[in-house]
């Protein structure tokens, strides 16, 4: 372990590694029921039982990639928002395309991304990114993962008349203390901050196991009768795909696979950029090691999960929670992905943790995740304007893709502007093109 992941070289240990892996499956093991159940929505022959098998080994193959290849703390399974995308506007109600077109679409963009990964494309847009706008991106994905983290607990829900408010259980003058999501992730966020103050050795694991027992008694977490951990998986969806030619050369079919890319490409980047600098592993020029490898990894996962039989697979921002626990290797990675092959078997123990025990995890990573805002340079509105519309636009948009679209358009601007075109690269302005583009297409 210590020869293959370079764990002194790093700063860490087997066990911070451990605990950091532990961390990170915990805050993203959601996926495991709200994949299944946003799909599953589909029928048709795509269960629920199925997509869990899929998303379980699509993630773990994901994952060991990226350990095994890049040695870096970062875990991956089907995105959140593509896997939207592909129920809701692909098969149910937009395009309607048949789920089997929506596979195919995901098989092909994860070929795609292979073959782009071996030229060196996706590194060099990862290049392309002004260091200003890469330090936003992390500050961006704290604010967002923040945001999400208080939206699975409940305690910002959208308003009537406002965009977010706090929910009504614990805006209420005497909140209902039992059963109620809000109060509980509180007391996690209150557990976790105070053993962080106190330097004790994975406060966010430890906060995430202690709230999910509080929340027991308080009726958040629920163990029904005649419960049990074990459960055998079902059987996956392998190879439904549909390669017509009036199938994949149609306009519809253009518009979801190009759609599938755009986003998972800018997701990805933006988490890996986010993570790594949180972590501390870019370089003086904010260059990510082992890039090319990292990037490979989502492309595998994305061809694993469509063969298997679900949506894009993609790096994930709740890698940064791993991070905040010490973890700086692929061994992080590596027991991430070996807890979503036991979760295979047993998925009743993992779903058990609610979402008001992992909130509490995300908030916190969102305050980790700011400390790179001291080091953007703001006295260069240039540098300053684009880094700032990159960091509110991720919360704002609900979007990492979107966060990094209005960066780069607003640091082109701006430097146009004022003269300054030595400092956009050749590759910046191609993606301007492309950002733009996307606008009017």
């Amino acid at each position: 372990m210590e020869k293959f992941f370079k764990l002194k070289e790093n700063g860490t240990s087997f066990q911070r590694e451990i605990v950091a892996g532990l961390t990170t499956f915990l805050t993203m093991a959601y996926i495991l029921a709200v994949n299944p159940g946003m799909l599953g929505m589909i029928g048709d022959g795509m269960t629920p039982a199925a997509v869990f098998t899929a998303t379980a080994i699509a993630s773990a193959i994901a994952t060991l990639v990226m350990a095994f290849a890049a040695n870096l703390p970062i875990a991956l399974a089907p995105g959140m928002g593509l896997n939207a995308f592909f129920t809701f506007t692909v098969v149910l109600y937009g395009l309607k395309l048949p789920w089997q077109v929506a596979l195919t679409a995901v098989f092909l963009e994860g070929i795609l991304f292979i073959v782009l990964s071996f030229f060196n494309v996706r590194e060099a847009i990862i290049k392309a990114i002004p260091a200003n706008l890469k330090l936003a991106v992390a500050v961006g994905i704290g604010l967002f993962i923040a945001l999400i983290g208080f939206a699975n607990a409940g305690i910002v829900v959208q308003g009537a008349g406002t965009v977010v408010t706090l929910a009504e259980k614990f805006n209420a003058p005497n909140p209902d203390i039992f059963g109620s999501h809000p109060l509980l992730a509180f007391l996690g966020l209150v557990i976790i901050a105070v053993l962080y103050v106190l330097k004790v050795p994975g406060a966010i694991l430890i906060g995430i196991l202690a709230t999910t027992i509080i929340g027991i008694p308080m009726g958040v977490t629920l163990i029904g009768k005649g419960w049990s951990p074990f459960s055998m998986p079902a059987a996956p969806l392998f190879f439904q795909f549909d390669f017509s030619p009036g199938t994949i050369l149609t306009f519809k079919f253009f518009t979801v696979f190009f759609t599938f890319l755009f986003v998972d490409i800018f997701d990805t980047i933006g988490t890996l950029v986010g993570v790594t600098t949180q972590a501390g592993l870019v370089d003086k020029n904010g260059n990510i090691p082992r890039a090319k490898q990292a990037l490979l990894a989502d492309a595998v996962g994305t061809v694993a999960g469509a063969a298997l039989g679900t949506s894009t697979v993609t790096s994930y921002v709740e890698s940064a929670a791993g991070v905040a626990a010490g973890g700086r290797t692929g061994l992080t990675s590596f027991t991430t992905a070996i807890l979503f092959l036991l979760a295979l078997f047993l998925s009743p123990l993992f779903l058990l943790i609610p979402a008001a025990a992992t909130a509490p995890a995300l908030i916190f990573v969102g305050f980790l995740m700011m400390q790179p805002v001291t080091k953007i340079d703001f006295s260069d509105p240039t540098e300053g304007i684009p880094a700032f519309l990159a960091i509110v636009m991720m919360p704002f948009a609900y979007s990492i893709a979107d966060g990094i679209v209005y960066g780069v358009l607003a640091y082109v601007v701006l430097k146009v502007a004022s003269g300054k075109f030595k400092d956009i690269s050749i590759v910046t302005w191609v993606l301007f093109a492309v950002f733009l583009a996307r606008f009017f297409l």
